[in-house]
C-alpha cells in the first residue's frame, strides 16, 4: 500500500498528524475521527497492521528499505511526525485556548463531531437490524462512558502501561476518546500534561547543556512513567490495528454503525455548556491531587441562555462543521487523484 506522494500531499499528511495529535489530547475528541473524515482511516489501520512478524524479520535482517516499504513507512512517519510536533506545539496552544476560551473551543469541537456524524452517515447505505442494533449499542456505550466518575491518580508502572494500551484506542476507534478515558482512569494530568512537560523541559535542559535533571527524582520518575506509557501505547496501537483490520474486512457495516454510535454518544462529553464539578470532602472542601490541583468529579450540563456569548459559541459550532466538511472534500479529492 506504499504510494508515491507529491510534496503537497506529504505536507498535508503532516498537518493531518497535527490534527490527530491535538484531537487525541482533548477530552471527548477522538483522533480517529480526524483520520476517518480526512479519508485515510483505512490506510492508517492497514499500515499499523503491517507492523507484524514479517516486518520485524525484515528489520532484524538489516533489510531496512524493505521494512520501510512493507509498513508503508512514508505514510506512518509523516503522520507520526505531525502527532509528535502537535504534542509540543498545537497541544500547548489548545491548553491555552481551553483555559481562556473554553466555551468557544468546546463549541468548535461540538460542531466537528456533528460534521463527522453527517460525513459517516452520508455514504452509509447498509441499514439493517444488525447495523441499527450496533448503532444503538455504540450510542449507549458512548453516553455511559461520559457519565462515569473519574478515579484517583495512580502512577504504578503496570497501571500506566495499561493506560497506554487503553488510551490509544482514541486513535484507532473514531468516537472513543482516549484522553477522556485517561480522565476516568485518573491519569490524564499525569500522562498528558506533567509527563509531556517533563520531556519538553528535559530536551530544553539538554540543548542548554544542563544535565542536573538526572538528580531530580520527580523529573526522572515522570520520564520513566512517560516511557512506560509510550510502550503501552505502541503495544495497544499495533494490537488494536490487527483487530480493527479484521472487523473492517469481515464486518464493515456493523463496525461503521458502531463507530457512528460512539461518535453520537460522545456529543455529551463535548457539550459546550457545562460546569465542572470537583470532588469534595464531607466538610465541603475540594479534594486536591499531588500537584495541589482540584480533582474533577464530573460535569453538570445545562442549556444556555440566548445572549451574545451563546451566539458566538453557535458560530464556532458552525465553524467546526465547516472544518469537517472541508476535510471531507479534500479527502475525496485525494482519493480521486490517487485512484
Amino acid at each position: 500500500m506504499q504510494t508515491k506522494r507529491s510534496l503537497k500531499d506529504q505536507i498535508f499528511l503532516v498537518v493531518k498528524g497535527l490534527g490527530m495529535g491535538a484531537a487525541n489530547k482533548v477530552p471527548g475528541v477522538s483522533g480517529g475521527v480526524v483520520a476517518f473524515v480526512a479519508g485515510f482511516y483505512e490506510e492508517f489501520i492497514f499500515s499499523l497492521q503491517r507492523v507484524n512478524k514479517t516486518a520485524f524479520k525484515l528489520l532484524f535482517n538489516g533489510r531496512f528499505k524493505s521494512f520501510y516499504n512493507y509498513i508503508n513507512g512514508q505514510f506512518l512517519s509523516l503522520l507520526f511526525l505531525g502527532m509528535i510536533v502537535s504534542y509540543f506545539s498545537v497541544s500547548k496552544i489548545l491548553d491555552y485556548l481551553l483555559q481562556h476560551y473554553e466555551l468557544y473551543v468546546w463549541s468548535a469541537f461540538f460542531g466537528m463531531i456533528i460534521g463527522s456524524i453527517y460525513y459517516i452517515n452520508k455514504d452509509f447505505k447498509d441499514w439493517k437490524l444488525s447495523s441499527i442494533v450496533s448503532l444503538c449499542i455504540g450510542i449507549l456505550l458512548g453516553v455511559g462512558i461520559s457519565f462515569l466518575d473519574p478515579a484517583m491518580e495512580n502512577d504504578h508502572l503496570l497501571f500506566v502501561f495499561l493506560c497506554g494500551i487503553i488510551s490509544v484506542s482514541g486513535m484507532t476507534l473514531p468516537g472513543f476518546s482516549g484522553s477522556f478515558v485517561l480522565i476516568l482512569l485518573g491519569n490524564y494530568v499525569l500522562l498528558l500534561v506533567d509527563a509531556v512537560n517533563a520531556l519538553y523541559d528535559t530536551f530544553s535542559d539538554i540543548f542548554s547543556g544542563d544535565f542536573s535533571f538526572i538528580q531530580n527524582e520527580v523529573r526522572v520518575r515522570l520520564l520513566k512513567v512517560l516511557a512506560v506509557f509510550t510502550l503501552g501505547s505502541v503495544t495497544g496501537l499495533v494490537t488494536f490495528s490487527h483487530v480493527l483490520n479484521y472487523v473492517l474486512k469481515h464486518y464493515k457495516s456493523i463496525t461503521t454503525a458502531s463507530i457512528m454510535g460512539f461518535i453520537i454518544g460522545s456529543l455529551g462529553v463535548v457539550w459546550p455548556w457545562k460546569e465542572t464539578i470537583f470532588k469534595t470532602y464531607e466538610d465541603g472542601s475540594i479534594v486536591m491531587d499531588s500537584r495541589r490541583e482540584p480533582i474533577i468529579e464530573n460535569y453538570k450540563r445545562f442549556l444556555p441562555e440566548l445572549n451574545s456569548e451563546t451566539y458566538i459559541a453557535l458560530a464556532y459550532v458552525l465553524l467546526g462543521i465547516f472544518i469537517v466538511l472541508a476535510l471531507e472534500r479534500y479527502g475525496q479529492r485525494t482519493k480521486t487523484s490517487n485512484g
